[in-house]
């Protein structure tokens, strides 16, 4: 994997706390060195973790952020009043470490749902990862945060704005990511955790608008198996350490494609998944029509069972469709499985089963499905469902 680098005035660590059963890291630090202006999305799920509602609070009080902290082992999920000390603990030691307000702290934790948070671990746990914070702390960070995941994942993109009259030089602003998430993955965030950081001087409001418009189009657009989970949060933080101020939509585009790497990462290192399926939803009346149409094809078993079999069984494709709650209809679709055309008109086409069948035994495969219905579209990104995902959740306590 290539290195991420932290943007600047950044550092982050990642240690072992002994909070997962398994031993390895599991606390990670991300901290700046000023002030950082933030915003974030969290779960819709009604259920929502002690973190999350703590999170949701400091925002709401409109805090400038310092520092993240987050756990892996141990969701702090469906844990009362008790789970809501433990946040503001977290970030009471976070904030003695690094010298900052107490409120300044943004608190993550992923895994068991119903476990207390061992606090004993992480008063000891927090001033080690304080002590190891780096520049080159990053990878160390996004592998803390792993549960189920097989790979960390991160991600990053810069912009530069060249030399004019208000400039001697160009000047770069960088943004780098970490996610986790491989299960329990579905659309209006799907379990995941995301950080990412920016040295650019972002305006409260930009970023806002900005991050909104990216997680619809990135981490809104995929799904691993249907499941949404009690704490699934995405924070971005601008620093303006580079002293850029890029303008909103060159920022937009660039947290987009930052967002959009870390969600297909994820999709990409599904539990047991062996296929990344690109879903492309063409020919609806408006864009919200395709995306809706596409969730519904993501998060299907039988959709996602056929691909694993390698089985071009492409009328479950169909039958998706039609069961989207759009208003859809069979005689003017099309569809595609790779370059083989199967459908037109809502009916089979003559096609070479044989070509079909070589696309889906590919690792990364993409359908198109047109509704032949208007000019809009939307891409969703899936994975299949195999033996392997229901071992590991069947097992995931143990």
């Amino acid at each position: 994997m290539q290195p991420v680098k932290l943007p600047k005035g950044f550092r982050a660590a990642g240690v072992a706390a002994g909070i997962k059963k398994g031993g390895g890291l599991d606390l990670a630090l991300l901290v700046s060195d000023r002030d950082c202006v933030a915003a974030a999305v969290f779960t819709q799920n009604k259920v929502k973790a002690a973190p999350v509602i703590y999170d949701q609070q400091l925002l709401a009080e409109g805090n400038a952020l310092r520092a993240v902290v987050i756990n892996s082992g141990c969701a702090n999920a469906c844990t009362g009043e008790q789970g809501l000390r433990d946040c503001a603990e977290m970030a009471e030691l976070v904030a003695q470490q690094v010298g900052c307000p107490t409120r300044a702290v943004f608190v993550m934790s992923t895994g068991v749902i119903g476990v207390p948070l061992p606090m004993d671990k992480l008063r000891a746990g927090i001033p080690a990862a304080a002590q190891a914070l780096s520049e080159d702390g990053l990878l160390a960070a996004a592998q803390a945060i792993m549960t189920t995941d097989t790979l960390p994942k991160l991600a990053a993109g810069d912009l530069t704005v060249m030399a004019d009259e208000q400039r001697s030089g160009p000047r770069t602003a960088q943004l780098a990511g970490i996610a986790k998430g491989a299960g329990m993955i579905h659309p209006n965030m799907a379990t995941m955790l995301a950080v990412v950081m920016t040295d650019a001087i972002v305006r409260p409001e930009v970023l806002k608008r900005a991050l909104n418009s990216a997680v619809r189009k990135s981490f809104n657009r995929i799904s691993v198996d249907g499941d949404t989970s009690t704490n699934d949060t995405l924070v971005v933080l601008a620093n303006g350490a580079s002293g850029l101020e890029p303008l909103e939509t060159e920022f937009e585009i660039l947290l987009t494609s930052v967002c959009t790497d870390l969600a297909k990462q994820i999709v990409k290192d599904g539990e047991g998944a062996t296929k990344f399926i690109t879903i492309e939803v063409t020919g609806a009346r408006d864009e919200r029509m395709a995306e809706q149409v596409g969730r519904t094809i993501a998060r299907s078993p039988l959709v996602k069972t056929a691909f694993y079999g390698e089985d071009p069984n492409w009328g479950r494709i169909i039958a998706a469709a039609g069961y989207s709650g759009e208003d859809v209809l069979t005689e003017r679709m099309a569809l595609w499985i790779g370059d083989v055309q199967v459908c037109a008109g809502g009916a089979a086409v003559a096609y070479p089963e044989e070509a079909v069948i070589g696309a889906m035994r590919a690792k990364e495969i993409a359908i198109r499905l047109d509704l032949g219905l208007g000019n809009a579209s939307a891409t969703v990104w899936t994975c299949d469902l195999s033996h392997d995902y229901v071992t590991i959740n069947g097992r995931y306590r143990t």
